[in-house]
């Protein structure tokens, strides 16, 4: 009786999983909106002023990372600017630019652990602030499984409202985590999370194997006080110049996010996190 129990047991196949990873500063090492400002202006979105301003709003949000009311101030900001933007010009400029702008600051560590998770079985889900038309394309240059992002309100006329339907921040990305596992079949607990940003703690609290890339200074105090693995990515490189074997599939992705708004293994502390990127690849493939 027992052994047929086991049997029966082993036969169950195992909960599925999923690692999820924040985009900014975590898997490219700039912020992916603001990345296009200058395509928005050649193609007439913005003037000269708000290219300027997205430019120093991008060296604000790599110099220290952005704390919550940066981010507010950033959202209404990019949420007023692109009010009466066309969708479709939208999503063709970004489609036109995503080579050119995105595949060189994409980290070679990130993309190396999006190919050990999926080697691992487990699918890969980017949920990030920026908005859909901007983080839907980037997500299947990754191979990602699903997207998470935030989305703006589209008026009968096809352009932004300046509205924000749903905003991909904070406490709602770990409701989207949560959401996803339900929907999806995954087991928290078993699941992965990356994040640069102290506003992510929600998320990186959802799963089980949280991790923190190269942190702002609020997060990385959080990490050190709880423990959690401190990753450490520096080496931006275009998809295509990584070796063969590495180089990553396209898959569809398979979204749950619309437009504008500005994260495996035992890694140790900071100081050692580079050298040990081969083992935090091998255990994440082998968990």
């Amino acid at each position: 009786m027992v052994g047929a129990y086991a049997r029966g047991v082993e036969n169950q196949p195992l909960p599925r999983t999923a690692a999820f990873f924040d985009l900014d500063k975590t898997v490219i090492a700039k912020s992916s909106t603001l990345t296009f400002s200058k395509s928005f202006y050649q193609g007439g979105l913005i003037n000269r002023r708000a290219v300027l301003r997205t430019a120093y709003t991008q060296f604000i949000f790599l110099a220290g990372g952005a704390d919550h009311d940066q981010m507010e101030r950033m959202r209404e900001y990019l949420s007023a600017l692109c009010k009466g933007w066309n969708v479709q010009q939208v999503r063709e400029i970004v489609a036109e630019a995503l080579h050119d702008l995105i595949d060189p600051i994409i980290y070679d560590e990130a993309a190396s652990l999006i190919e050990a998770h999926h080697t691992a079985g487990r699918d890969v889900v980017i949920v990030s602030t920026s908005g859909a038309e901007v983080v839907e394309p980037i997500g299947e240059m990754l191979g990602a499984d699903r997207v998470v992002a935030t989305r703006m309100v589209v008026g009968e006329d096809g352009c932004f409202t300046g509205e924000i339907e749903y905003y991909a921040y904070g406490p709602t990305k770990a409701e989207a985590v949560r959401e996803l596992a339900e929907s999806e079949g995954y087991d928290l607990a078993r699941c992965y999370a990356y994040s640069d940003s102290i506003t992510d703690v929600p998320m990186l609290e959802a799963v089980g194997n949280p991790h923190v890339v190269n942190p702002d200074r609020a997060l990385r105090r959080e990490a050190v006080a709880r423990e959690w693995p401190v990753l450490v990515f520096n080496r931006p490189v275009r998809l295509k110049q990584r070796l063969p074997g590495l180089s990553m599939a396209s898959r569809p992705a398979l979204v749950a996010a619309a437009a504008v708004g500005a994260a495996a293994a035992t890694a140790g502390l900071v100081w050692y996190a580079s050298r040990r990127r081969a083992s935090a690849l091998a255990a994440v493939a082998s968990a």
